[in-house]
């Protein structure tokens, strides 16, 4: 896909409205899962991370004017999880990825990949990154993710697990299916806001309230390097174990295919969303959150679909929670973990599960024979091993298929 160089400016005025709202919730179920496990586990900076988050969210809105995912980068974040990785660690990735996407940004590097990666490839990125959040939102509406069964709840944060014989998370799961489905193109009343809405309802009425004894609003601010400076033993580590893992997903998910959906969906209104333009936000994003103790960031394609699908079609929305995102930084501290979760896990299940499907709907234009062979294959290879695998495999794969040697 060509790049889009004319200067235009943007056409359509930022608007700050309900839809523009319920879209800035539709990424929610996306964020604060891995979010909230790195700060909980590998102890990054609460106040850090949640004012990175927000002032990057604002950052975006404000050049793109169209709206723009901000998403923890998926490979670090599960493997630092899941491995307890110090905080020094996962700085050090932080910074090496900024330096990584900084390079191939400013020389112009990521255009050229751009322009040799297949729409076929892209279009596998997609459908494996819906396919892929489809399947963490069932798993988190059912109670099988890492975190709930490490907790061996399915809402870990709720002091009532159960009504009768009924698990709690059935009910509410259940209840923000219908909700999502039955206002998901009503404008009166958006979807998300009904079911973000709905599950802070459930967690102040049945969520553990311990964390709140001790609560008390006051004025926080970041503070640079909360987390200290990773040694030259945490970087290495960091560059085998986190970033080489997570850059071909960064370069095809975020860059790339977050690019080609951003211009599928607005058009015109998305001129400013180039590869190199994504590509310096993600590496500008890292480096803030290196500087306060965030964990690294990036935009998504899944996320995007997310906004999208729950009525984002303005930087708006972008301003909108970026805003929401400070507030809670610079108001509650680190007792903004406990206000984010009072929400399900089960209703960021149903989130996810809407915006997986959204993205993996992108393939709907693919009717060749072979492309759809290549897009097949990589989900196939996503759902086996990983999307960075399954990305690497699609190029050679889209590469053999060209030769008439080659043939599906």
């Amino acid at each position: 896909m060509k790049e889009n160089n004319h200067k235009q400016g943007p056409k359509q005025p930022m608007l700050f409205n309900r839809m523009e709202f319920a879209g800035s919730l539709g990424d929610l179920g996306t964020l604060l899962p891995i979010t909230l496990g790195m700060v909980l586990v590998n102890g990054m900076s609460a106040v850090g991370t949640f004012f990175t988050i927000g002032l990057f969210y604002i950052i975006a809105g404000l050049y793109f004017r169209v709206p723009i995912a901000v998403q923890p980068m998926k490979a670090i974040g599960a493997y630092a999880i899941g491995t307890a990785m110090t905080a020094q660690q996962v700085s050090g990735a932080t910074l090496l990825v900024s330096l990584f996407l900084f390079i191939i940004g400013i020389t112009g590097t990521i255009s050229w990949i751009g322009r040799m990666i297949p729409k076929a490839v892209i279009r596998g990125v997609q459908l494996s990154t819906g396919i892929l959040l489809m399947n963490q939102g069932l798993m988190l509406t059912l109670g099988l993710s890492k975190a709930q069964q490490t907790a061996g709840l399915h809402e870990p944060f709720f002091t009532v697990q159960q009504i009768g014989m009924v698990p709690i998370w059935t009910g509410i799961g259940i209840t923000g299916l219908l909700l999502t489905l039955l206002l998901l193109n009503n404008k009166k009343l958006p979807a998300a806001i009904a079911v973000v809405g709905f599950g802070i309802l459930c967690g102040i009425l049945l969520g553990d309230h311990d964390s709140f004894s001790t609560f008390s609003p006051g004025f926080f601010t970041p503070e640079l390097f909360p987390v200290g400076l990773p040694a030259s033993t945490d970087l290495t580590i960091a560059l085998f174990v986190l970033v080489l893992p997570q850059i071909p997903m960064t370069v095809g998910n975020a860059a790339v295919a977050g690019t080609d959906l951003s211009r599928e969906y607005f058009g015109d209104e998305a001129e400013r969303v180039t590869y190199r333009s994504m590509t310096l936000s993600m590496a500008f994003g890292s480096a803030l959150g290196f500087l306060l103790g965030s964990i690294p960031l990036c935009h998504g394609a899944g996320g995007l679909a997310a906004h999208y699908r729950f009525g984002a079609r303005t930087g708006g929305s972008n301003l909108i929670i970026g805003t929401m995102f400070i507030l809670m930084a610079i108001f509650f501290g680190s007792h903004t973990i406990s206000l984010l979760q009072l929400l399900p896990f089960s209703i960021l299940g149903v989130l996810l599960l809407f915006s997986g499907a959204q993205l993996g709907l992108t393939v709907l234009d693919m009717m060749n024979r072979q492309h759809m062979f290549v897009i097949l294959v990589m989900l196939t290879i996503t759902l086996t091993i990983n999307l960075a695998a399954a990305f690497l495999c699609g190029l050679v794969l889209a590469a053999l298929l060209r030769s008439p040697r080659f043939q599906i």
